[in-house]
């Protein structure tokens, strides 16, 4: 099974603007021993795919997928999803990768607000995300999945059997993001089995964790105070899920993630290392 990485490992969330360039990003995924990664924000990597395939056979690497983040609770920015999708989905295709994952943007919200919808907020979210996959999947053969994540309208085990029923669109489930609120990501994945298309790595530190259930912490401020803490660490068992998957046959992409806490001693390229050498040794 193909391990691969993200660039939000190393602290990029957005296209512009980063500590890492774009080079330096895949010197270092490759070195740390992934031969997969996601495409990170679109436009980060090169959207030229002549030049980025160049650069990725350079290091042996492979684009698995990406991750688009929308504003899913503003019905109006409908067209622009539309446009990107179709521009990421074609760059997607060229690259050889089958994958894209879409998931609704927490900074959009006001503070306090956090993904909360009305009824008309969920009714365009629903709309544009059965828009997305008939684009996605009917016009480009791409599998598309939805990523539940804290901080937006679909992260608690509710809000997402909601939008499975609403739907037909696949999960990207991200056992970080599920065990935050405390719910149980193996017990979950058993599930929903059959509609998880794709797998995003996480694990919790369940100490952080606590002072945010109990009040004392805000949901942004456990970022870096370590609540993702790296795979070995966590409240998670990892190597359960790894188990799951292998049991029940799982051909999607496993992606690892790690954000950084504010005062971490490693450097993203060594936890990104220790993070693949606790994977495969779980692999043995």
């Amino acid at each position: 099974m193909l391990i691969a990485n993200a660039p939000c490992s190393w602290g990029i969330t957005y296209p512009t603007g980063n500590d890492y360039s774009w080079q330096r990003y895949l010197d270092e995924v490759a070195l740390a021993g992934y031969r997969g990664t996601e495409l990170g924000p679109f436009g980060f990597l090169p959207k030229d795919a002549e030049l980025l395939k160049a650069e990725l056979a350079a290091r042996n690497l492979e684009i698995i997928g990406a991750t688009h983040v929308h504003t899913f609770g503003d019905a109006t920015s409908a067209p622009v999803l539309m446009q990107t999708l179709r521009e990421l989905a074609s760059l997607l295709v060229s690259l050889g990768a089958k994958h894209l994952v879409i998931m609704d943007e927490s900074n959009w919200y006001p503070k306090g607000q956090e993904g909360v919808l009305d009824d008309a907020g969920w009714v365009g979210l629903i709309q544009m995300v059965r828009d997305g996959q008939a684009l996605v999947e009917g016009e480009y053969g791409l599998q598309l999945s939805f990523h539940p994540h804290i901080g937006t309208a679909i992260e608690r085990e509710t809000q997402i059997d909601r939008l499975l029923a609403e739907t037909d669109i696949a999960l990207c489930f991200d056992t970080g993001h599920h065990a935050f609120w405390d719910q149980d990501p193996l017990a979950y994945m058993e599930r929903v089995f059959p509609r998880i298309a794709y797998m995003h790595l996480k694990n919790v530190n369940g100490a952080v964790r606590r002072r945010v259930l109990e009040g004392e912490l805000s949901v942004a401020d456990s970022y870096d105070a370590g609540v993702m803490c790296p795979l070995p660490d966590g409240v998670v068992d990892i190597q359960a899920v790894m188990r799951l998957l292998e049991a029940r046959g799982f051909v999607g992409p496993v992606v690892v993630e790690q954000d950084v806490a504010a005062d971490a001693r490693e450097t993203p390229l060594e936890l990104a290392t220790r993070n693949l050498a606790y994977m495969n040794a779980i692999a043995k």
